[in-house]
């Protein structure tokens, strides 16, 4: 499958897959602590799971704000996004327990598409860092530079074809339609987006 191949309506299709995948887990989850607290008398057993409740429903809250800008349209054609937002939106997006992000841009209003771009290289920079890590984001020529450091920090073999829209290899489904849409972005903002292994850290560039 080509990048000219994929049409506008399978694109959909993968990017509203991809985001249903990232929302199953929080919303199942609540769900779950639903029934718990409808069935179980033990109070602790019911505490418990109200806890569960409102911390998958700020999961699933924060991945939706992310993916509406991600995404989404996030506003009409040609608008600009606060990176300021972006900022706030990535945090609730990456950050737990396992993995840090250092946000070294000044504030600004930037391009709708550059921000979009942002936002999908730091979900590739967090899944080339499964055990957590550090995350860091500053500006690189007229795009950006994203680090990700982590223990056995790698590179997906399908990302890098992807990126650069080649899609002759395993092709593009639900999971790998992302870093083809972030190489589509890229194009569309007239830079060019890579990732590559440097040193024990995973280096994406969009310039």
């Amino acid at each position: 499958m080509s990048e000219s191949s994929i049409e506008a309506l399978d694109l959909a299709a993968l990017l509203c897959s991809r985001v249903c995948h990232d929302l199953i887990s929080p919303v199942g989850a609540i769900v779950n602590g639903l029934e718990v607290l409808e069935e179980e008398k033990d109070d602790a057993t019911k505490e418990f799971a109200l806890d569960l409740i409102k911390k998958s429903a700020r999961t699933a809250s924060a991945k939706l704000q992310f993916c509406r800008i991600a995404f989404g349209a996030a506003g009409s054609a040609g608008a600009q996004i606060d990176t300021g937002d972006a900022e706030t939106i990535a945090r609730g997006f990456l950050e737990d327990d396992k993995t840090k992000l250092a946000w070294n841009l000044p504030r600004a209003l930037l391009a709708k598409n550059l921000v979009k771009l942002l936002l999908n290289m730091l979900v590739i920079a967090g899944q080339a860092i499964p055990r957590g890590g550090r995350i860091s984001v500053e500006a690189f020529g007229s795009g950006f530079k994203v680090t990700a450091t982590g223990t056995n920090a790698k590179v997906p073999p399908a990302v890098p074809p992807l990126l650069a829209g080649d899609t002759a290899g395993e092709g593009v489904d639900a999971h790998r339609i992302q870093p083809f849409y972030t190489g589509l972005l890229a194009r569309a903002c007239g830079v060019q987006a890579s990732v590559a292994m440097q040193d024990e850290s995973v280096v994406l560039t969009a310039r």
